[in-house]
């Protein structure tokens, strides 16, 4: 095992910044997951750690030892790629065994790493047969045995799961979950399936335009995002967000006003913010709760999917355009066209300034 410690770590390509001033420390054993949309550098940042890209500035940190400068193979690392890298020529054993014979491993320690690492991830039984005869599941697990076998400090996984389908990706997230209760090791994971770092993560590193937008645990990002595109990311069905006029504030809270809901009395500090101002009001589909209609303060019912255990309602407001999602368990009643109030868990609910900055809970209602 190894941490990772990055600081003010940046990626140029030319005239195009990648990744800006990164700071970051993976501990010992940690598995951590850097998720983002498209672009946002969580396999440059993946591969700057690996090696596989020079670093234009900052610091890297493998331990206590600076590896700037040192190659892929001197790090410590296993990477597993997304598009798996076997060798089609090669058995699986002697795929396994590749990275050991560059390492001028003796035969033995080959035999026995190989065998070990077949035995964890139950690949004893395929060991003879070459890449074109495996399923993508079994060709995934040989891409991880490869890296494992190797005995690396960190194991790095580049989207790993992308090109499964969704079964064998469920499938495939367990396997990678138990496996690291079973080693212990390091692992740094990249995808851009929120569902993929919420059930893996023992941390979540979300990354926006190469920089980190917040890292926390799976539960601080989905019960107090920092940012309104932390909010949205993560999360499915994604957050909903309507905008909020700041009525006033309270002694330990605020008032807003927003379409459909009227006024609601929140539990945020709004102490910077003047009266009027324009605020963001994010509430999850789960924390909306349906009502009879109820005068102005009106939704239409504009779509209903049901998903076998539960049921996704689509609503507008009948003054402004905002679609806004409720998730709740099956059965439902609620109908197409159907005219509904909305009730808010204030509890719950969450407040952007004019910088999607989210606003702290007050600290006296807070304490209570």
């Amino acid at each position: 095992m190894a941490s990772v410690t990055l600081e003010k770590l940046n990626k140029t390509f030319g005239s195009t910044h990648i990744i800006k001033d990164v700071d970051l420390r993976v501990g010992n054993g940690e598995f951590v997951v850097f998720v983002g949309p498209s672009g946002c550098g969580k396999s440059t940042l993946l591969r700057l750690i690996a090696g596989l890209e020079s670093i234009s500035d900052g610091e890297l940190k493998i331990s206590d030892d600076v590896v700037n400068d040192l190659p892929p193979r001197e790090r410590g690392v296993g990477m597993v790629f997304q598009s798996y890298a076997l060798y089609p020529h090669m058995t699986v054993y002697e795929n396994m065994a590749f990275g050991l014979k560059l390492a001028k491993t003796d035969k033995q320690g080959i035999e026995q790493r190989v065998m070990n690492t077949a035995r964890i991830l139950q690949l004893e039984e395929l060991l003879h047969r070459k890449p074109k005869e495996l399923s993508g599941g079994q060709r995934q697990r040989v891409a991880m045995g490869r890296a494992m076998a190797r005995e690396p400090r960190i194991l790095l996984f580049d989207e790993p799961l992308s090109n499964l389908d969704a079964s064998l990706r469920v499938q495939m997230r367990n396997e990678i979950a138990r496996l690291h209760h079973r080693l212990g090791s390091t692992m740094i994971y990249v995808t851009h399936d929120q569902v993929e770092a919420m059930t893996l993560a023992d941390k979540i590193v979300v990354l926006r335009d190469g920089r980190i937008e917040q890292v926390g645990s799976p539960q601080t990002l989905y019960q107090q995002p920092a940012t309104k595109f932390v909010a949205g990311f993560i999360g499915s069905p994604t957050m909903n967000f309507m905008p909020a006029e700041l009525v006033g504030g309270a002694e330990a809270g605020c008032r807003v006003r927003a379409p459909g809901l009227g006024e609601l009395p929140l539990l945020q500090d709004a102490s910077g913010q003047n009266a009027g101002a324009e605020l963001s009001l994010g509430v999850r589909p789960e924390h909306l709760r349906l009502a009879e209609a109820d005068g102005e303060n009106a939704f239409e019912i504009v779509n209903v999917e049901y998903l076998g255990n539960e049921v996704y309602v689509y609503l507008e407001p009948r003054v402004g355009d905002t679609l806004l999602i409720h998730r709740s368990e099956a059965p439902s009643d609620w109908q197409v066209g159907q005219d509904v109030a909305l009730r808010v868990d204030v509890e719950h609910a969450h407040l952007f300034d004019a910088s999607d900055r989210a606003l702290a809970i007050a600290t006296q209602r807070h304490a209570a």
